[in-house]
């Protein structure tokens, strides 16, 4: 067991930890391992902070005993990256094997010391789920760096030393921090890279000591020797070489640069003779001279068996799915090692990590003189507490901490330590200048609790989706009661950060087992609505302000007049609405208590900052006219400069424009509309009385008479805009966007013809039908086969008359074609949209269907069209007829109805639009076990998937069209709440929102994309769950 008198500190240890806590080694709930019988032995082992623990015990005890104690001793989930090292007899750094009893490993146990160090290194650090666990990452890798083991140019390691010293002291003060500088060494050049570091510093202001373990990770993971231990080797010619293993195979440097790697797929095996290291090859089918076995020369055959057992081990961590099986014992002889990799996968580690319910406890920073950001903390958790528990008295020169583990004195630098009872932080108020506020604080944690669930990193129980209010509590303070808001600290400060800073809306990852932190009003989640919409319109703009003026607007094939014309009129509003955004941003952390307010009540609103900012929009209703303006001088003169359409169209294939160009003009018009509706939203669910009523109510007023105002621009624009993006994925039309032409709808019908029923592309205006098929070009565009003036023509049905379901005849004034739809519903809403069509076409001039013929260049008559029946096959010849070739994205609308046999209507493209949503939503595959969390947002008919809301561009998305969306059976076994399906054919996706309001409105805006424009506006907002 462990001495408690014995340990100078518990670094990295969890305050308030029950006993029974699972560790990585173990199953859920299970205690520590029955010590054997035998005489107790004293084992010392150095942390990573580079405090000594002593364990007791037996001398008949495996490693895996120790190793254990070790995991229990700092409440260490995710052990298995870690193992402990020591130098043996022959002065090799060797790990101490888990299977083998201890005292066989160390001959002298009391002179030898335990280095407790992170031995997998993987290579996302995402991938470590605890904040516990990348704050050791981040002392290993400090720890690297101050040794030379990991080796950077200066430029990062200037930067890797001013993440480490805003983890230590916090926010930049210059004399603290040339100070902290001169009184600590980070990397052996330190003093000539003073002053780089200092700058550096200056801009991780507000930055936690979790984001900034987060940060220094995301950099360390990008270097060469990130987590690289050289073993030296020579080739056969003699020169001197290292070994390394990673977790994609096996390393060569020569000094610190990397000559060679051979990655896990090309090794067929790894062996050592002698001193003689052996890798052999897969055989290479592309290189017939290729060498199949490759020999390297170490030391002496201990060191070729110390690198092959880490390189086994490596290998079953990172590449196996579950832990290797022991081999039979043999009967009579051995032959080769018995030695085999003992402990969980990195695969395993992962789903323990997500299937399992860990109360997330807090920790100790040993050299953080700093608490946490407050500001940048996620939720505060939502429990109760009373003025009966077990005593914490901090003091100036250290803090007794009462555990289960043991009763430990801990002295640190500055008093600012955290306090903790289950999910509950209290904190105390230490200050820059050395002072502080003492505080005696009494808490246990209250049953009452919060139940309903939030998105989180895996699994969690299941909840009611009604959860019940919570009630305050009280703590001692000084010796008096004092009452005490839900999850907020004595001092009205917030815990610190307990997981990845990266990973959520608030910078924070929500994890299962806490209980619920959001607020119960629905008020709460409208203006948390606003919040990560106004983030990802923020994101839009900044495509405009930032990215295309880099790319496109600094470039002098665009005139004076155009760049001025774009820029003059967005750079404003973006100002704005980053103010906008602070303001709203800071407001949702003083509603959910995340800020240093104290009446926490005034803040449970957010329309007076709505009004105050609608007010402010109202005054660049001028640069907002404009931006219709600014579209149309663009595609004027792109159409006269060949040059500036080509540096558009290079733009739009960079990732950062996940959009067609000319939707991001219409996005200021299209957040009017957003905020009417969720100004409507709030309106309609306080009543008249309600405080926050009036603001909204006259905010609303607000922004509805500027809608009113634009609304005709917003209808023009998005007409036009349409017609340019048809435009690029059509071929063989001159003009497509001419004056008074209107899009209707687009989508697949199959052609009757002479060799039966063909796939084909329409097309629907006010004017005119024109049907494509898909061009076998590198453009992917579509080829025009022929179009049908709209004025004079009939519709019949005549599925009786050519016996194909779903068909249809048009007969216009030169040609007749019939046409089948894929099903019933879609038949109905192209015979709906067409006759429509063709009213509004007879009520014009006839004249403008004659002028119509000469607008298509590659028209036909209908004797033409009759003889030349287009199949596929004829595609080909038609790749010299295409105008300019040009890569073409081939993930358009167009496209994507094309190849889910669907349509969508102009009303679907609007109402798309002014449905946009984004947030945080948890996805898992229909086959995969864990939740994956990741920034999702609703746009123009996709999903797109992002890491977290600050990412630059989407890692995947996700085309709708053709999808349904339903609630999980239970036969799938989805036990969790506000969980929805999307699927077609074989594809099946479940996503999990946080909260009932959030899912009924991902629920809303996901159904008007698969539900048609002739029912979508039948559909009641008071009825969400219209399955």
């Amino acid at each position: 067991m462990v001495e408690p008198e014995e340990r100078p500190s518990v670094a990295g240890q969890r305050l308030g930890a029950p006993e029974s806590m699972g560790i990585s080694t173990l199953e859920p709930g299970q205690r520590p391992p029955t010590m054997p019988p035998g005489r107790q032995v004293s084992i010392r082992v150095q942390m990573l902070d580079d405090t000594q623990e002593v364990f007791e015990v037996s001398q008949r005890a495996p490693g895996k005993v120790l190793f254990d104690l070790v995991c229990a001793h700092l409440n260490l989930i995710e052990g298995d990256y870690f193992g402990l090292e020591f130098q043996d007899q022959h002065k090799m750094t060797v790990w101490l094997d888990l299977l083998k009893p201890i005292l066989k490993q160390l001959r002298r146990p009391k002179n030898t010391i335990l280095r407790f160090v992170v031995k997998f290194f993987p290579p996302d650090h995402t991938q470590l789920l605890e904040e516990l666990t990348r704050y050791l990452f981040a002392l290993q890798i400090k720890h690297d760096l101050a040794c030379g083991d990991l080796t950077c140019n200066e430029s990062s390691a200037a930067l890797l030393v001013s993440h480490i010293v805003q983890s230590e002291i916090g926010d930049f003060e210059e004399v603290q921090c040339k100070q902290h500088l001169l009184n600590n060494k980070y990397i052996p050049e330190q003093d000539a890279l003073m002053d780089k570091i200092i700058e550096y510093h200056q801009k991780h202001v507000g930055q936690t000591p979790a984001e900034s373990d987060y940060q220094l990770l995301e950099i360390a993971r990008r270097l060469e020797m990130y987590g690289v231990r050289l073993h030296p080797a020579k080739d056969r010619e003699g020169t001197k070489l290292s070994l390394a293993v990673a977790h994609s195979g096996v390393l060569v440097f020569q000094g610190h640069t990397k000559i060679n790697a051979f990655n896990w797929s090309k090794i067929r095996k790894l062996s050592f003779k002698r001193k003689r290291f052996l890798i052999k090859l897969r055989p290479d089918l592309n290189q017939s001279n290729c060498q199949d076995t490759l020999e390297f020369m170490m030391g002496s055959r201990d060191c070729c068996k110390v690198f092959w057992k880490i390189c086994v081990e490596y290998h079953a961590f990172f590449r196996l799915f579950e832990e290797p099986k022991p081999k039979p014992k043999p009967v009579l002889f051995t032959r080769g090692s018995s030695f085999r990799f003992s402990g969980r996968t990195q695969r395993q580690v992962i789903d323990y990590v997500k299937d399992s319910e860990f109360k997330k406890v807090p920790f100790e920073r040993k050299h953080s003189k700093i608490q946490s950001n407050s500001g940048l903390s996620p939720f505060p958790p939502r429990l109760c507490v009373e003025g009966q528990g077990e005593q914490r008295n901090a003091s100036a020169s250290g803090h007794q901490v009462d555990s289960p583990v043991g009763r430990t004195q801990v002295t640190v630098e500055n008093p600012a330590l955290h306090h903790y009872t289950g999910s509950l932080t209290s904190q105390t108020n230490g200050c820059r200048n050395g002072t502080h506020d003492e505080a005696d604080a009494r808490l246990k944690p209250s049953p009452s609790k919060q139940q309903a669930e939030h998105l989180s990193t895996g699994p969690v129980s299941r909840s009611p989706q009604h959860s019940e209010s919570p009630s305050a509590g009280q703590v001692m303070v000084n010796g008096q009661k004092q009452s005490l808001s839900l999850g907020q600290s004595p001092d009205g400060r917030q815990p610190s950060p307990l997981t990845s800073p990266l990973l959520t809306d608030a910078g924070f990852v929500r994890t299962d087992d806490e209980d619920e932190r959001f607020p119960a009003d629905k008020a709460y989640f409208i203006a948390k609505e606003l919040l990560t919409t106004e983030r990802t319109y923020l994101k839009d703009l900044e495509v405009i302000t930032v990215s295309f003026q880099k790319s496109v607007g600094k470039d002098e094939a665009m005139p004076d007049s155009l760049r001025n014309l774009i820029f003059a009129n967005f750079e404003p509003v973006y100002k704005f609405h980053e103010t906008f955004l602070k303001d709203v941003d800071q407001r949702l952390a003083q509603w959910e208590g995340r800020s240093n307010a104290h009446i926490k009540g005034d803040y449970q609103r957010v329309g007076d900052v709505m009004l105050k900012n609608i007010q402010g929009l109202k005054l660049l209703t001028a640069h907002l006219q404009k931006h219709s303006e600014a579209l149309l001088e663009l595609e004027q003169t792109c159409h006269s400069s060949r040059r500036l359409e080509g540096l558009c169209r290079d733009f739009e294939l960079q990732k950062v424009c996940y959009l067609p160009l000319n939707i991001f003009f219409l996005r200021p018009l299209h957040r009017l509309m957003h905020y009417k509706q969720i100004l409507e939203r709030l309106c309609k669910h306080y009543p008249p009385t309600h405080d926050d009523f009036r603001d909204s109510r006259a905010a609303l007023a607000d922004i509805s008479e500027m809608v009113v105002q634009l609304h005709g621009t917003l209808i023009k624009m998005e007409n036009f805009q349409k017609l340019l993006e048809l435009k690029k994925d059509l071929t063989g039309v001159d003009n497509l966007a001419i004056p008074g032409r209107e899009f209707i709808r687009l989508g697949c019908l199959s052609r009757l013809s002479g060799k039966g029923l063909q796939q084909r592309m329409f097309f629907l205006f006010n004017d005119v039908l024109m049907y494509t098929s898909r061009g076998m070009t590198a453009s992917n565009q579509f080829k025009m086969h022929g179009q049908l003036p709209l004025y004079g023509m009939t519709i019949c049905e005549s599925e009786d008359e050519w016996g194909v379901p779903h068909s249809f005849t048009l007969f216009g004034q030169r040609q007749s074609v019939v046409v089948a739809a894929s099903s019933a519903s879609e038949m109905e809403k192209w015979l709906e949209d067409i006759k429509m069509a063709i009213e509004l076409a007879d009520k014009c001039n006839d004249s403008s269907a004659e002028i119509l013929s000469s607008s298509f260049t590659d028209s036909k008559s209908p004797e033409e069209s009759s003889a030349d029946q287009e199949s596929e096959d004829d595609l080909s010849a038609s790749r010299t007829s295409l105008e300019r070739q040009t890569p073409h994205r081939g993930n358009t609308t167009v496209h994507v109805c094309w190849h889910r046999n669907t349509s969508v209507s102009m009303v679907d493209f609007s109402v798309a639009l002014e449905n946009q949503l984004s947030g945080n939503l948890l996805r898992k595959f229909k086959n995969s076990n864990g939740w994956q969390k990741l920034w999702v947002v609703f746009t123009n008919f996709s999903l797109f998937f992002y890491k977290t809301h600050q990412d630059e561009f989407p890692l995947a998305s996700l085309p709708l069209l053709g999808y349904s969306i339903t609630i999980p059976s239970e036969s799938e076994n989805i036990h969790k709440d506000y969980v929805f399906k999307l699927h077609f054919k074989s594809h099946v996706y479940y996503f999990r929102s946080e909260s009932e309001y959030t899912f009924e409105r991902w629920m809303e805006v996901i159904r008007s994309t698969t539900c048609s424009s002739s029912h979508i506006r039948s559909l009641s907002r008071k009825e969400p769950h219209v399955y």
